[in-house]
């Protein structure tokens, strides 16, 4: 038994290492408390039985496996608090590894393959090129640098695993049955190479072949059952005058992102089909997520869209006053089906008044309902109402039926009011009135102009509104004074309204209506005009309150009581301009609005 002179330095101390793998109920004790020394330079053979422990005590040593208990010590320092970075260190600089079955890249050079065991010491490619030659050169494969591994024998594979686990400079070399696949010749060259290996640094080699650990080894240790056996030629370091183990990282490893990046390209060039089936499999998984991803949003859209344009086409109205249409229609069910089924109150024997109708219109008047509008605007204005969770973009919008009348010039100078009222008058029939309606005039209010629903804030026209109609010519409202028109689908407007605004003479329509009565042929002109054209006419609105004066008896009298409209009042009226021009999108935007001018 040796112990340490001046001339050694400590290197490897296993001291009293277990490792017990467990799997469900059963455990087995691959190593029992295994302790022994390694020297700088010597060619250690592990020797034992399948099942000894071998291969798990060179995982050990090399790091590719945790110890249960004991302790791994390397030039005084401790392993037994080390993380995975700090085993990546030690094996980076301190191990070689030489495996049975060489674990070549066999779409890589020989050169390249022990290259790559230099990237993450970051060592320029130069330098690393220029290393690994040498190393294959040392090995005997200087000149098959630049084929790659199926292009080699197993013993020159073999060789050039050698070469990468010495390119490195380490420490130690593993060897784990570096012949098992090798034949007889090509084996003892091997360890030859190995033997040349272990005169300047430490090698471990585990084997089955008992022959050549004999012949080739320095000292040889055989395991049994997790347990050191035997030790041909012990190494046993004197302990006085030695530090105490301590902890410390050997070192740094790392790759830089270029080479990290280079390598990756090296990858995917030599293996195209496969790269080609990764990425085309890849973006099908890809464009079907994509797909649902798109199909669900679009769905998602197109309700959003939909509940819009529904609510604008059919917003919720809630009025002062209404009709309970449900409870009339039940009754107006059971009266048809009583008079269906001839059931009748008295005999047909005399002549009976019939009341339904006095009946019918005690009913319309009983199912008359009247709203709390002025309790439930309190509750609409109270931030904390819960309402408020259910609103949309537009909001709750207040409308107090101001009335007012808007006023304009004929072709012919005649001053009309567009609600139609100087063109469908007493003299003219009802029949002659439905016509008229059918023709697109109204008969009722000013027809012609409604409200254009207005946004958030201080926003004059909803952006619901703006996105369901086109912007023709001009511009949306940005005043009181200013209004839009709005064109149907096919850019018309309805001839009747055309009367009604002034653009075509009152005179013509007299005309017609004149032909119309004495059963003569009437038609109207189809007329066109340019959106320049158009807006150039110019409307007057005087609000209701103008038409009455105060009587020196304090009474308000309507100075158009005698069907007269005074040009004074339009003095002081609104000039209303045309701003633009608009045309709905679709057909659900065509039912918004039914007036041909749009105001805010």
């Amino acid at each position: 038994m040796r112990r340490l002179g001046k001339e050694e330095t400590r290197v490897f101390q296993i001291k009293g290492i277990s490792k017990e793998y467990i799997t469900g109920d059963l455990r087995q004790k691959a190593l029992d408390e295994v302790s022994f020394s390694l020297r700088d330079n010597e060619f250690v053979a592990v020797l034992g039985p399948s099942g000894s422990g071998k291969t798990t005590l060179l995982n050990i040593i090399g790091g590719l496996d945790r110890y249960d208990s004991g302790d791994l010590i390397i030039d005084g320092i401790s392993t037994r608090q080390y993380s995975d970075r700090d085993w990546d260190s030690y094996r980076n600089h301190s191990i070689g590894f030489v495996f049975q079955n060489y674990n070549l890249i066999g779409h890589q050079t020989v050169l390249a393959n022990v290259e790559l065991a230099l990237t993450i010491s970051g060592i320029s490619r130069e330098d690393r090129k220029a290393r690994a030659e040498q190393a294959l050169k040392d090995v005997g494969l200087g000149e098959h640098l630049y084929k790659k591994p199926n292009q080699l024998s197993g013993g020159q594979m073999q060789r050039v695993a050698i070469a990468r686990a010495l390119v490195n400079n380490p420490r130690v070399l593993l060897a784990d049955e570096p012949t098992g696949a090798l034949d007889s010749e090509t084996g003892l060259a091997v360890m030859e190479l190995l033997k040349q290996v272990a005169e300047d640094r430490l090698v471990v080699m585990v084997t089955h072949n008992a022959e050549l650990a004999e012949a080739y080894a320095t000292r040889i240790i055989r395991l049994k059952d997790g347990k050191v056996k035997e030790d041909s030629h012990p190494f046993l370091p004197a302990e006085n005058g030695q530090e105490a183990p301590k902890h410390k990282n050997m070192g740094k490893a790392s790759m830089s992102f270029l080479t990290a990046l280079s390598l990756s390209a090296d990858n995917l060039r030599t293996k195209k089909w496969r790269t080609f089936l990764t990425a085309f499999a890849g973006s099908i998984g890809i464009i079907g997520i994509a797909l649902i991803l798109s199909l669900s949003h679009g769905a998602n859209a197109y309700i959003r869209r939909l509940q819009k344009d529904t609510m604008t086409s059919y917003p919720i109205t809630i009025r002062s006053q209404t009709v309970d249409l449900s409870s009339m229609l039940q009754v107006g069910r059971e009266n048809g089906q009583a008079m269906r089924s001839g059931e009748v109150n008295h005999s047909l024997d005399g002549i009976y008044s019939d009341t339904g109708r006095f009946r019918m219109a005690s009913m319309v008047s009983s199912n008359i309902v009247r709203n709390d509008l002025s309790g439930f605007k309190k509750y609409l204005d109270d931030p904390d109402s819960p309402v408020h969770r259910y609103l949309g973009e537009n909001g709750i919008v207040y409308s107090y039926d101001t009335r007012f009348s808007v006023y304009s010039y004929d072709p012919d100078g005649v001053l009309i009011n567009t609600d139609g009222s100087g063109l469908y008058n007493s003299s003219l029939s009802t029949g002659r009135n439905m016509m008229m309606s059918m023709m697109g005039a109204g008969t009722s209010g000013n027809a012609n102009f409604e409200q254009l629903l207005p946004g958030q804030d201080d926003e004059l026209v909803s952006s619901s509104v703006q996105d369901n109609y086109e912007l023709l010519y001009g511009s949306w409202p940005s005043s009181c004074e200013e209004v839009v028109l709005i064109l149907d689908e096919n850019n018309e407007v309805p001839a009747g309204a055309l009367f009604e605004l002034g653009y075509l003479p009152e005179a013509e329509y007299r005309d017609y209506m004149k032909n119309l009565e004495e059963g003569k042929p009437a038609a109207v002109e189809n007329v066109s005009w340019s959106y320049e054209d158009f807006c150039r006419k110019e409307f007057f609105l005087v609000p209701a309150c103008d038409f009455y004066r105060r009587e020196k008896n304090g009474v308000f009298a309507d100075i158009t009581a005698d069907g007269q409209m005074p040009e004074s009042l339009l003095e002081d009226a609104l000039h209303l301009k045309i701003s633009g021009v608009i045309r709905p999108v679709n057909e659900e935007a065509a039912r918004n609005f039914l007036g041909t001018f749009g105001y805010t």
